[in-house]
């Protein structure tokens, strides 16, 4: 197992680190700041006997990492990364077939932290990212993620198409996200599956590519030909659930 230190920093996703049970060492805030999502953070903060400190907000943007803190930085213990069977465990558990995602050497946290929160939401049962040429799990995709950091096992492997294969062998089937590739509305996206999205510049690359059973095109009607990666998994996600609920 990884760790990696970060601190979480925003009102919402501190909030949910709480709630989570995720080990907080120490909580800093705003001194004199009192509003309701605040006095939640406290509230949630004593129940798991987290130490409070109040300081400035000088104190605040010199620790922050992402210069968003609104007010409040947690300082976890250490981020974990999952296993690979802890994403089939929360398949189980769920009693649903697996979904997981995915990310091909995606290198903007914005794109990861947007991408996590839509796999939870969506009810993906897990995310997988590269080790190399990726961006991990930062402060900031733990911000922007809102939380689901906290809820979604992200899983890190030394190589994406050998996973892939590996996976292959436990039940599911392959989609990449491609403009060239079918029309989404007309591939079944039911069953077992892992969607595979792209870099911010180059999409899925050709070895990935070629390890995927099928390849889905997102309708374009614009003047520009290209989505950015975590709107692209979120509406690919959300016609993997569309079908999942419609038995295709």
């Amino acid at each position: 197992m990884e760790h990696q230190e970060y601190t979480i920093e925003g009102r919402n996703a501190v909030t949910e680190a709480l709630r989570s049970g995720k080990p907080i060492d120490r909580l800093f805030i705003l001194d004199g700041c009192q509003d309701g999502p605040v006095s939640t953070i406290k509230r949630e903060a004593r129940k798991k006997d987290v130490l409070i400190k109040y300081v400035t907000r000088e104190r605040l943007d010199q620790l922050s990492e992402t210069g968003k803190h609104q007010g409040v930085i947690a300082f976890a213990a250490a981020y974990e990364y999952a296993r690979m069977e802890d994403i089939f465990a929360l398949a189980d558990k769920k009693g649903e077939l697996p979904f997981v995602i995915l990310l091909d050497n995606l290198e903007d946290p914005h794109n990861l932290g947007a991408i996590l929160r839509t796999a939870n939401l969506a009810g993906a049962h897990g995310v997988i990212i590269p080790k190399n040429r990726a961006v991990g799990l930062t402060a900031s995709v733990a911000r922007i993620s809102a939380g689901a950091i906290n809820y979604t096992p992200v899983v890190r492997v030394t190589n994406l198409a050998q996973t892939i294969e590996e996976l292959k062998k436990k039940g599911l089937w392959f989609v990449c996200a491609d403009m060239e590739g079918t029309l989404m509305y007309d591939l079944n996206l039911t069953g077992p599956i892992g969607l595979v999205i792209g870099n911010e510049g180059e999409g899925v690359g050709r070895l990935v590519r070629e390890h995927c059973d099928m390849t889905a095109a997102i309708p374009m009607k614009g003047d520009i030909d290209s989505l950015n990666a975590a709107v692209a998994a979120g509406v690919l996600s959300y016609e993997i659930v569309r079908q999942r609920l419609s038995g295709k």
